[in-house]
């Protein structure tokens, strides 16, 4: 058999499934890198997306060094190229009060906000795993806001605020628990 110029005779070896890591303004924010290291033992390719506020909370360069990727977290110019693939699937960490509510009411005034409206509609599995005080928890709004989530297929993490937080049970890793069947979905 001749090969033709620029195909190989071994099939490309499949490529990663594409987690887009979603972080939100929050004190822990800082600490994602915890998702990203975790995803990426666990053969994910990551990149990640910041709502404008939260970029004041994380270590952009050392994140971009680790993912190979720049953070989105402004719309970009028609005509510009994507700089992230298309995502196999989305980890919302941590999320806000603010961002859920918005989500669960289809608000996209941000990047990350349009891209996890537009997720519902592309069928992209989502997990988010909220972070917030125990005051907003009780806000009308936010169990409205996760039952609304959970009516889209949305999974949601187990962390339970308690009074100011608690960063000690705060498990990055369970949003790869959450997403476990899209990792190994073929593309």
């Amino acid at each position: 058999m001749t090969e033709q110029p620029g195909l190989s005779a071994q099939p490309e070896p499949p490529k990663k499934p594409f987690l887009y890591v979603v972080v939100c303004a929050s004190g822990i924010a800082g600490d994602v890198g915890e998702l990203i290291t975790a995803a990426q033992e666990q053969s994910w390719d990551v990149g990640v997306v910041a709502t404008p506020q939260a970029l004041r909370f994380i270590d952009a360069e050392a994140i971009e060094t680790r993912t190979g990727y720049p953070i989105r977290s402004a719309w970009r110019a028609p005509g510009d190229p994507r700089p992230l693939p298309p995502a196999d699937a989305i980890a919302v960490a941590p999320a806000t009060f603010n961002t859920i509510n918005k989500w669960a009411a289809g608000i996209s005034d941000t990047l990350a906000l349009g891209i996890l409206c537009e997720a519902y509609g592309c069928g992209i599995p989502t997990a988010v795993l909220p972070y917030l005080n125990a005051a907003q928890a009780a806000h009308p709004a936010y169990p409205r806001s996760l039952e609304r989530l959970r009516e889209m297929g949305v999974l949601i993490g187990s962390y339970r605020p308690e009074g100011g937080g608690g960063t000690d049970r705060f498990r990055w890793e369970e949003a790869l628990d959450l997403l476990a069947p899209a990792s190994r979905r073929p593309n």
